[in-house]
């Protein structure tokens, strides 16, 4: 029966999968071989095992790791003045960059026996998260050396005498990395860069030796005006036959000292206003030894590999740190301002259209943070998180633009004039940083996550295309029978299962969920409807997926809001099940669940097989998705921001509370004031009567009344903007043309 199956029913499809499957390059096969899945896994599956996420530890600190936010990380950011930095002096102070040598930041992921910190990658994205919290420019400069470099190269793929030789070095922050990716002609595409060395034999230190001789022209690498060490990847080729018969390597890493021949660094560019070490680096004719390829020769040609393992670091831990920490910046301050700017006589937070906008942030920022600790505790059980890392450093740094541009429009005028008061405007310039590297959101969306995920968390498309490229033709066939009708199998439940949670509302729900149990529910039902679809996608597109992006980006939209619901319940949980936390959950899984639908909903549209939507329509309902939030829960996540409480701490987090006389300073004092005079304003309220009208009338005492006067002058130093003089102006701009001195702005008028 078996040998029937595979001879008159499978042989035909396994003839036409074979044209029909995207065949796996070798650029390809290399990314998806260095990273593994996680819980996007059972998201893909259409029936999550709920138990596997409950039972991951939440992350914690060590008693060490605390003692180092609450001491090093407080110091560093007290040396920092973000207007100083990017407005006058174009970097950091010099203290501040040897107090980062001098404590160890730029050796965390370091082990102590080289004399690195050797913390956990909660404790990393923590303290990115902090130093975020008061600069960009502190946080990005701290950030780069224990993320993709030189450093996380050599610990997972360096030799014993390159680990030996330069982690030391490079935890004591006596060498100071960069890496150079970005080339001049290849941006996203980093497979197609131009930089290239060749393997020669050339002199070093004395001695005729075999090396490489390189040329390259690097753009947007950070660190690299200052950097001691440059981490490098290139083309490597060998026309010479020098190592063996293959002319051209591939993509390589290695190890340049920035002070050899050739090598140009110093110069610097600009990103969006944002004043950390960034700038270009060519080389020309540089020679290194072999030695110098990050693990030695026999890593020649392995770069990518090497690299798309690494990257998990940077788009898992750094970019959404930054992100997490903007976003609960936004919550806080604009949850406090919205308390003391009144317009109308009101506090506008008590407007409805303020509350909108007030409860995205603080749902942005409790998604985002609970993202970041479930990805954080993966990474610190091992796992190599290459789907959910795009995952999180698209939609972290998307919901950071989010939340940003919503509190811009709450704070108006006073977040639009920039100075030393402007809190927002920092990270508000930072935005189309962490958007744009790291690999740029549009292709992270349109590619990667759906692109690479698909492959990885499905049950099975793997195995089969593995089983396509098999070489033995009767090994071929027989293993893609055994995967091919596993696939069928897994693929039957599944629509039955979306089709009967989408018409009963029911789904997979763990034991002792309480009051998240519909949220459960709902999401298993979406996670069962989101596998058909994408079953769907590869029977009727086979290869043709990869060039229908729209379409991949949309099932890239609808896994991630599944992951980043499930981080949301996971969060709830491990904080201890507070009720006070539930609207937070109810309005992330809301605004998720809506956006699910919409994306199935589209994507079904789209697909150009018409017969596909007819089926899928009425089986899945992907119309009959979540509104959203509504009016009641939204304002309920406002109030959470407007007022003081446990939940606003938790949602907030360790912030970093700025000077007291800074724009930050000066709003948390106005708040605090504004909380305490609470009862006599209320008061006032009751009588329809101004302070001055009260304390004639008896209402108010003496001292009740210089309490509302302090308040109010607390207030409007927070309102205040900052202003400039002419001279001031012409001080920050003296090359710009100025008014004769005869001509006044009367004149011009006239």
């Amino acid at each position: 029966m078996m040998s029937f199956r595979r001879d008159y029913i499978t042989k035909p499809i396994f003839k036409w999968a074979k044209t029909a499957l995207p065949a796996l390059s070798e650029t390809e096969a290399e990314a998806i071989s260095s990273g593994d899945v996680h819980f996007e896994a059972e998201l893909f599956s259409g029936k999550p095992d709920w138990t596997m996420l409950r039972k991951m530890k939440a992350p914690t600190l060590t008693a060490e790791e605390q003692a180092f936010v609450d001491g090093p990380c407080r110091a560093f950011c007290d040396m920092l003045d973000n207007w100083q930095i990017d407005r006058v002096d174009g970097d950091l102070p010099k203290e501040a960059w040897d107090y980062l040598r001098e404590n160890g930041f730029f050796g965390m992921i370091i082990p102590k026996e080289y004399g690195g910190k050797g913390f956990s990658a909660y404790a990393h994205s923590e303290v990115v998260r902090y130093i975020s919290s008061r600069s960009v420019a502190g946080a990005v400069t701290v950030m780069v050396p224990n993320s993709l470099g030189p450093g996380e190269l050599i610990l997972q793929f360096g030799t014993q005498e390159q680990r030996d030789d330069w982690l030391p070095r490079l935890a004591s922050g006596k060498e100071l990395p960069a890496f150079g990716l970005t080339s001049e002609d290849a941006g996203s595409d980093a497979s197609a860069m131009v930089d290239e060395g060749v393997i020669c034999k050339q002199e070093w230190q004395g001695e005729e030796v075999l090396g490489i001789r390189l040329n390259w022209a690097k753009r947007y690498i950070t660190l690299s005006p200052v950097c001691t060490v440059l981490g490098l990847a290139f083309q490597l080729r060998d026309p010479d036959g020098l190592l063996g018969d293959t002319p051209d390597i591939g993509i390589t890493c290695a190890l340049v000292p920035t002070d050899l021949d050739g090598v140009e660094t110093g110069r610097r560019h600009l990103p969006s206003g944002t004043m950390f070490m960034n700038g270009p680096t060519t080389g020309k004719d540089v020679f290194i030894p072999l030695e110098n390829i990050i693990g030695g020769p026999d890593y020649a040609g392995k770069g990518w590999m090497m690299l798309m393992s690494a990257l998990a670091a940077g788009r898992g831990i750094s970019l959404p740190s930054l992100s997490a920490a903007g976003t609960a910046l936004a919550a806080h301050t604009t949850g406090a301002y919205a308390r003391v700017r009144k317009q109308f006589n009101m506090p506008i937070g008590l407007f409805g259209g303020v509350q909108e906008p007030m409860a995205r942030i603080a749902a942005n920022a409790y998604t985002i943070d609970a993202g970041r600790r479930l990805t954080t505790a993966a990474l610190d059980e091992g796992h190599k998180l290459a789907v959910i890392s795009a995952i999180m450093k698209y939609h972290a740094t998307t919901r950071m633009r989010e939340s940003i541009n919503d509190a811009m429009d709450v704070h108006s005028g006073k977040a639009v004039i920039d100075g030393p008061l402007n809190y927002l405007q920092p990270h508000y310039r930072a935005i189309p940083i962490g958007i744009t590297v790291e690999g740029a959101n549009i292709v992270t969306r349109n590619l990667i996550i759906f692109g690479q995920g698909a492959i990885r968390a499905h049950p099975h498309l793997l195995d089969e295309m593995q089983a396509l490229q098999e070489p033995d033709p009767e090994k071929s066939l027989t293993d893609f029978d055994k995967h091919f009708w596993a696939h069928v199998g897994h693929s039957t439940r599944t629509f039955f299962r979306g089709w009967w949670s989408a018409w009963t509302g029911r789904g997979d729900v763990p034991d002792n969920a309480g009051d998240i149990a519909p949220l459960y529910a709902r999401l298993s039902r979406w996670s069962a409807a989101f596998a058909v679809t994408a079953d769907m996608a590869f029977l009727t597109l086979g290869g043709e997926l990869k060039r229908k992006e729209m379409i991949s980006a949309r099932l890239g939209d609808a896994l991630s809001e599944m992951f980043l619901v499930s981080a949301a319940l996971k969060r709830w949980e491990d904080d201890g099940r507070h009720e006070a936390d539930l609207p937070l959950v109810q309005y992330a899984a809301e605004v998720s669940f809506n956006r699910i639908g919409r994306a199935l909903d589209e994507t079904i549209a789209n697909f150009p097989a018409r017969w596909v939507g007819w089926l899928l329509r009425p089986t899945l309902l992907p119309r009959s998705r979540s509104r959203g939030p509504s009016d009641k829960l939204a304002e309920q996540c406002a109030m959470i921001l407007y007022h003081p409480s446990q939940t606003r701490d938790r949602l907030v987090g360790p912030l970093h509370p700025g000077e007291p006389d800074s724009g930050q300073g000066l709003l948390d004092t106005a708040y605090r004031m504004v909380i305490d005079a609470e009862p006599l304003t209320k008061r006032l309220r009751k009588l329809k009567q101004s302070p001055a009208d009260a304390l004639k009338a008896g209402a108010l005492t003496d001292a009740e009344f210089a309490q509302l006067q302090r308040v109010d002058a607390a207030v409007q130093k927070v309102v205040a903007v900052d202003e400039y003089s002419p001279e001031e102006i012409a001080a920050m701009f003296p090359d710009a043309p100025q008014h004769p001195d005869s001509f006044t702005p009367r004149e011009a008028a006239e």
